[in-house]
């Protein structure tokens, strides 16, 4: 492999093109006119630029981005995560221009992308999943009638949702037939499809993911947990492993059910199993994303392994640089995934980056897609970066991440790391005692 094309933007492109530099690879950048003076556009062997600001002019542009792929021959497309990262048409398109699509095949893609299908395919599998109705949802009556039996409150969901899009707590039924309607024509909206179904909601719970990963040789290992629970409107806020939730008989059960999940549909590369989890411990498989995920570097920090680099080699035909009793975990790590973002109001806060200092602290690993002097615009995501600490104990990593927000100094924009701060001093958090309520009834409304 000598060319890879990225198909995303920002800290992710900026991550896939530092291992590719490592590996002698070269890296074509697609960008938007917004981005084009972007770090990962300068960090690039080559860039494109494919459109206009708006994402469907840009970034969803799967003519442009192909034809740029073929345009400059490279061998393979790496999605990152997020815009086409789980677009199995896409995928598919990758791979009959003769392209390598560094991700799962497209079929997996599609199967795990529809929440009740891979609800009942896990079911089959013997992999636990939440209470619910497994199905579509035809009319406002069945779903009355199937809430009344699993008994309220519930999950209204859409069959093709995620990142928390697509997902109405519902109390009781007078807020069921409320949101049904809104919650379906906002599924086909965002997701091409109104197909909605419900599931019992768990109250005081924890959102635990295992990453796993497979090759073509039918190999599939887990790479440890990463709890996720401190989230605001079901968007993840920070992250850690281990879990200070977990007991060590629990974690290698999920670690098993993972594995088995991930077999289940012969997964291969870079995966998520992610579980809510109750407060007596009880897990429940609640989706897979089929692509790296954002808080991968929590996984890199605590193993020592880059994930890119793994998906990279798997995707050449290769097996998995090491099977299971070779990988092993040390350490604590911790991931907050830094906004320009109004800490009171929680609304994004674009506008130019007139000074940038990060905090210096020893094992503090800084992804961003910014630079002084550069700008957040309005037209994507507005996260400057992810700070992942690593230290021996949960103790040293709070430590040393207390100590780099309170140094890092950033003018022009708000960001939410005075929440970071608020959250590092709170004694639930400090003890592990949090769930995916925290920040809602503890420290924000």
């Amino acid at each position: 492999m000598q060319r890879i094309l990225i198909a995303n933007r920002g800290e992710i492109a900026l991550r896939i093109i530092g291992t590719c530099h490592d590996m002698g690879i070269e890296t074509i950048a697609v960008y938007s006119e917004a981005d084009r003076d972007m770090p990962f556009v300068k960090a690039a062997t080559k860039a494109v630029c494919i459109g206009e600001p708006p994402v469907n002019k840009s970034y969803l542009q799967v003519e442009k981005i192909i034809a740029s792929a073929k345009e400059e021959n490279v061998d393979a497309v790496h999605p990152g995560y997020g815009f086409l990262s789980e677009n199995s048409d896409f995928a598919r398109r990758i791979i009959e221009a003769g392209i390598l699509f560094i991700g799962p095949d497209p079929e997996t893609i599609e199967l795990m992308g529809d929440k009740i299908v891979s609800r009942q395919t896990m079911e089959k599998a013997g992999v636990p999943v939440v209470p619910g109705s497994g199905h579509g949802l035809k009319t406002i009556e069945e779903a009355c009638s199937l809430a009344g039996e699993i008994g309220y409150p519930v999950m209204l969901k859409a069959s093709g949702g995620g990142g928390g899009i697509g997902m109405v707590l519902c109390e009781d039924e007078q807020a069921l037939v409320k949101s049904y309607a809104s919650t379906k024509s906002r599924a086909k909206t965002y997701f091409g499809s109104d197909e909605v179904f419900i599931e019992k909601y768990i109250a005081s719970a924890r959102h635990v993911e295992v990453q796993v990963f497979g090759d073509s040789f039918g190999n599939i290992v887990h790479l440890f947990e990463r709890d996720c629970s401190i989230q605001r409107r079901h968007q993840k806020v920070v992250e850690e492993s281990p879990s200070p939730f977990l007991s060590d008989s629990v974690r290698q059960k999920m670690f098993q059910t993972a594995v088995k999940a991930a077999k289940a549909v012969n997964y291969k590369n870079a995966g998520t199993i992610e579980f809510i989890v109750d407060e007596n411990e009880n897990f429940y498989f609640l989706e897979m994303n089929t692509r790296l995920q954002v808080e991968h570097p929590v996984t890199e920090a605590i193993s020592g392994l880059d994930l890119v680099k793994w998906q990279i080699l798997v995707a050449q035909g290769k097996p998995l640089p090491l099977l299971q009793p070779e990988i092993h975990s040390s350490g604590h790590a911790i991931e907050f995934r830094l906004y320009a973002e109004d800490p009171v109001r929680f609304l994004p806060s674009p506008g130019k980056i007139t000074a940038l200092k990060w905090g210096e602290e020893a094992g503090v690993r800084i992804d961003s897609g910014y630079e002084e002097g550069g700008t957040v615009t309005p037209f994507y995501d507005p996260m400057i970066a992810k700070c992942i600490v690593h230290g021996v104990t949960r103790e040293e990593s709070l430590a040393k991440a207390e100590a780099f927000f309170k140094k890092t100094h950033i003018e022009g924009i708000k960001t939410n790391a005075p929440l970071f701060l608020t959250i590092l001093a709170n004694d639930d958090f400090k003890n592990g005692n949090y769930t995916t309520n925290f920040l809602t009834k503890k420290l924000v409304n």
